[in-house]
């Protein structure tokens, strides 16, 4: 059996996830990118392949262990990947994005695809049925909308994010949170009915850490995938550490 880590830092979280061979065994989040936290985890699962895709400033001597002990691959603008990106500059596009198409393409070929990844941002990301990313958009996520408020205001609080939400707010935690909450869902439908007027053979995939906030008050018929990125990132893997 082999087995690939596939590390996601993300702006909110530092995750990996195991696989073995074709199947992820294990999903972990990570206390901090220090090098000892690294290299225990290589210990404990002796991987043959890793690979990272990164959106922060993250400890660069973890790249060099992660190099010496197994076959490694960060995840960039050069990386090999199963659709072109024809944009102006391909080097900015992110590489959780780069991530989350990869994984469209290959579990959805053949359609319009828009991956929508609610996370620190929620993203909208679109490879048409050709396998080119041309782009979408973003939006602050579901925390940060959260948190302006607070920070934004004398008086406001920080509330916690619920699936429980009213229409109509009967004080001011469940204001907000029928602001916030649904006003992300109005937002992510509003943006697919667009979509999906201009686009046939059009497949919506919904991934981020946020489903459970925000899927059940969605209008629109999608494919929910809560590991959407670390399926893409393997399959990145696969083809960029032969």
């Amino acid at each position: 059996m082999s087995t690939t880590l596939c590390f996601d830092f993300g702006n909110t979280r530092k995750k990996v996830a195991v696989f073995t061979d074709t199947v992820i065994t294990k999903i972990l989040v990570l206390p901090n990118d220090d090098l000892a936290t690294i290299q225990q985890l290589t210990e404990d699962f002796k991987p043959q392949k890793t690979i990272l895709s990164s959106v922060i400033n993250h400890n660069p001597e973890i790249e060099t262990w992660l190099r010496g002990c197994s076959k490694f691959h960060k995840l960039g603008h050069t990386t090999k990947v199963s659709f072109t990106t024809p944009v102006g500059k391909p080097e900015t596009i992110g590489a959780d994005r780069l991530a989350i198409a990869a994984a469209a393409v290959h579990f959805h070929p053949g359609k319009h695809n828009l991956v929508i990844a609610l996370g620190t941002c929620v993203t909208y990301n679109f490879i048409n049925k050709y396998n080119e990313f041309v782009g979408g958009a973003i939006s602050p996520g579901l925390e940060m909308r959260l948190k302006s408020l607070q920070h934004y205001t004398a008086f406001l609080p920080v509330v916690k994010p619920t699936a429980n939400v009213p229409l109509i707010g009967y004080d001011t935690d469940t204001n907000i949170l029928s602001g916030v909450v649904l006003g992300i869902c109005y937002e992510i439908d509003g943006f697919i009915d667009e979509y999906a007027a201009k686009f046939d053979n059009f497949n919506v995939v919904l991934t981020g850490g946020d489903m459970v906030h925000l899927g059940t008050h969605l209008k629109n018929k999608i494919f929910a995938d809560p590991d959407l990125i670390f399926k893409g990132l393997y399959a990145i893997s696969e083809v960029n550490n032969p």
